[in-house]
């Protein structure tokens, strides 16, 4: 939200009152106290407004400022779930001012004029406030009510990621970004999951901490700074230090919650139904007959709307003139097929449903001031929306879903949680406003923990559309309704990576697009692209997603990204395991990955999956694709071909073929099984070793996530000493470009078309050798 018209003037009818001088500080155990006026005199002053600030510190490296113009608000306010703890500040005052720091991450602050600056590990980070007179915390009256208002400097080439799933430029900068959580497809500027989180380039990231509405203005208001403002008399903001982007989103999902680790199985190829095709066993099993008959490996099968009876939903019952014997026709899918079953929901509950009169009569739908039930005709006739702040509600909704679990579901799409009304009750008292962008964390929780209570511990998996702060924690999201065209796939990926730069660790999205039906080339290259992405899904609207609808060629190039995908499992598997303990995203856009190098800053139509694998989808149907390869040697995984990078690369490929480039210094886990996702990943394993000239190393888990296999590989003047730990059989290692050793020891060597493949000595002995 804009204020000013201009550097020197207010909007009409805005008054800003800014903490200009901190007129008194106390310093407690845990938390540091600051009282602010809006004059930089030393004189008694009677009256307001002022503020009074708390800054904290709720976990390590991150300090937390809460600033109020008024304190009394009644307002039930629903809160993140963070991992807060009261933790000690090192406090130390100076002349003017006082320091504060959790960890490397401090903050110094001068009285008068008032200033706030951030730096990590002495280096400067931020600041509010001082700057030519410029503003620093500020309570504003506008036509519209009340705001808190902050605007934090951004240094020259600073660059602004994140804020949830976003389909504008990746690079935040010039934007007005509203978090309020809308249902607009992926090409608008609104967003089904809004994440008041941002970080930049300089290492260091900013969370607002509230439910509600938060409107950013990033260098368009004020153009080397972001601003951002609440409604209301209160703002509660948190400066995430780290150094670098991964240090930084590891100490904010530290705080905010890490993703969960997703099942092996969800890795593999879904195949759906399509919305509003015509579907019933008959049909599904063609599909899933067809996908077995051309030897396309399929993993999870998904039922669309239309399960349940046409505006029914939800019913959570399905259809019975479609589907008359649901646990035999699961039952055979999973016994003679080895799927997993998906099945979508959401959580509104239409008039015609059996169920809306049982949640009508027990209140446990959202309700209007006056006490009836909240009811529209968009999507679904007479539709109300279950109230997850009521206990009852919560058991009621878990219920419905344990039978459908009961019959052999494994999964749910937990669709929509956008649409949330702000003119409605809820059970608890909580206000509306700030519930509308929270809803969807308590939809999603909800229906989460009944899936890790019947499944197991990272046995559970959604397919959500909508998001909020901690959402990362019930994977796996998607990028919700794309259309069929390269632009759609080209912003699908901006959305994807900047929603993984915002404290999410896994992304998928409608391979081909959801809207209309694919030209067969765009069909191709998304498949490509899809599967390649940590989850992989082929759905649509009006029409089905079959390979061969699209031609026989768009079946060979399924087969063979799913076989890919498949075998890579063992590397794919681990980053996942990584992504579950750290944060860090398994697909990363490359600024996170290459801070460093100045081109990376921008780019948004490749990315890195896990630490060493760089994917480039080709947007084109002729095949042209540039990209970007930072310093270092890179091989092409597929045709082995070796490039130099530091430079931008062009190159055409044909549509079973994209850049999928291996970093120098990896070594690279493939697993002996391109039919499955769910195998022994120790058995017949190859390492395959790219580009040696120091070190490399590779920590491989077990389909359940445990410790597998340590791997360490050393060259030294060309003398190389790989070391392992733990188990393996029948160890392999590919030297990709190798085409010969000398002085082996502890394997023995053959000739491959990729190099020379090692057979390790039983035991896992240390093998050494010559280049």
């Amino acid at each position: 939200m804009k204020f000013t018209y201009g550097y020197w003037l207010n909007k009409p009818g805005v008054e800003n009152a800014d903490a200009v001088q901190i007129r008194e500080v106390k310093v407690r155990p845990d938390s540091v106290y600051l009282y602010a006026v809006p004059y930089a005199q030393d004189v008694r002053a009677m009256g307001g407004p002022v503020l009074e600030m708390t800054i904290s510190s709720p976990k390590q490296d991150i300090l937390r400022t809460q600033a109020y113009h008024f304190m009394g608000s009644a307002k039930k306010e629903p809160q993140f779930e963070l991992d807060a703890e009261a933790r000690p500040l090192a406090v130390t005052e100076f002349e003017g001012g006082l320091s504060i720091a959790s960890g490397k991450t401090e903050l110094r602050i001068t009285k008068n004029p008032a200033s706030f600056t951030y730096y990590y590990d002495g280096k400067k980070l931020t600041n509010i406030g001082d700057r030519f007179g410029h503003a620093m915390i500020s309570t504003v009256k506008t036509p519209e009510g009340p705001f808190m208002r902050v605007q934090m400097d951004l240094d020259i080439g600073e660059k602004v990621y994140g804020l949830g799933e976003r389909f504008t430029p990746f690079v935040r900068n010039g934007q007005t970004v509203d978090i309020w959580n809308e249902d607009g497809g992926t090409c608008t500027e609104i967003s089904y999951k809004n994440i008041p989180f941002y970080m930049t380039n300089k290492g260091y990231g900013v969370l607002v901490n509230t439910s509600g509405k938060v409107s950013y203005e990033i260098c368009s208001e004020a153009v080397t700074r972001v601003q951002f403002s609440v409604p209301g008399e209160k703002i509660d903001f948190m400066v995430v230090g780290g150094g670098d982007g991964k240090a930084v989103l590891s100490n904010y999902t530290a705080l905010t919650g890490r993703p969960a680790l997703p099942p092996a199985w969800s890795f593999g190829l879904w195949l759906t139904t399509s919305f509003t095709t015509s579907y019933d066993e008959k049909t599904v099993r063609s599909f899933v007959d067809g996908m077995a008959q051309r030897n396309i490996p399929l993993h999870v099968f998904h039922f669309d709307c239309y399960w349940m009876k046409e505006n029914e939903w939800c019913n959570f019952t399905w259809d019975e003139a479609m589907f008359d014997d649901v646990p035999g026709m699961l039952a055979r899918m999973k016994d003679e097929c080895g799927l997993k079953i998906c099945v979508w929901i959401n959580s509104y509950i239409g008039q015609k449903s059996p169920l809306f009169q049982e949640a009508m009569e027990k209140g446990y739908l959202l309700k209007r001031p006056n006490g009836d039930v909240w009811q529209w005709d968009l999507w679904q006739a007479g539709m109300g929306l279950v109230d997850f702040t009521n206990p009852a509600a919560w058991k009621w909704y878990q219920d419905k879903l344990r039978v459908l679990l009961d019959q052999g579901v494994d999964c749910f799409k937990t669709d929509f949680g956008e649409r949330i009304p702000t003119d409605v009750v809820y059970y608890d008292g909580s206000d509306p406003e700030l519930m509308h962008n929270y809803y969807t964390y308590l939809y999603n929780k909800c229906v989460f923990e009944l899936l890790e209570e019947y499944k197991g511990k990272d046995q559970a998996c959604l397919f959500a559309r909508s998001a909020t702060v901690g959402g990362q924690k019930f994977p796996v999201h998607w990028g919700g309704d794309c259309s069929s065209n390269y632009l759609s796939m080209s912003e699908s990926l901006r959305g994807g990576l900047s929603l993984c730069l915002s404290g999410f660790g896994f992304w998928s999205h409608d391979i081909s697009g959801f809207e209309g039906t694919a030209p067969d080339d765009v069909y191709k290259r998304w498949a490509a692209f899809g599967l390649l992405s940590t989850h992989s899904r082929l759905h649509g609207s009006n029409s089905y997603r079959v390979p061969w609808l699209f031609g026989e060629e768009a079946v060979d190039v399924v087969r063979k990204f799913t076989n890919l995908k498949c075998t890579l499992m063992p590397y794919l598997f681990s980053a996942a395991v990584e992504t579950h303990n750290t944060g860090v995203p398994t697909m990363r856009a490359m600024v996170l990955e290459f801070p460093e190098d100045i081109p990376c800053a921008d780019l948004d139509r490749q990315y890195m999956l896990g630490g060493v694998l760089l994917v480039a989808p080709v947007f084109t149907k002729e095949g042209d694709v540039d990209y970007y390869l930072p310093e270092g040697t890179w091989t092409n995984f597929l045709d082995n071909r070796v490039v130099e990078g530091g430079k931008w690369q062009h190159e055409v490929h044909d549509f079973m073929s994209l850049p999928l480039m291996a970093r120098e210094n990896s070594l690279i886990a493939i697993g002996a099984d391109d039919q499955n996702v769910e195998y022994d990943f120790g058995k017949d394993l190859t390492l395959h070793l790219f580009a040696l000239k120091d070190k490399a190393s590779a920590d491989i888990k077990d389909m359940y996530g445990n410790d597998m296999l340590k791997a360490w590989a050393q060259n030294e003047d060309g003398k190389v000493t790989l070391k392992f730990q733990g188990r393996a059989e029948n160890l392999k290692l590919l030297l990709r470009n190798v085409q010969s050793v000398k002085d082996l020891s502890g394997a023995t060597a053959e000739e491959h078309e990729l190099g020379t493949l090692l057979h390790v000595n039983a035991g896992l002995e240390e093998v050494t050798f010559q280049f």
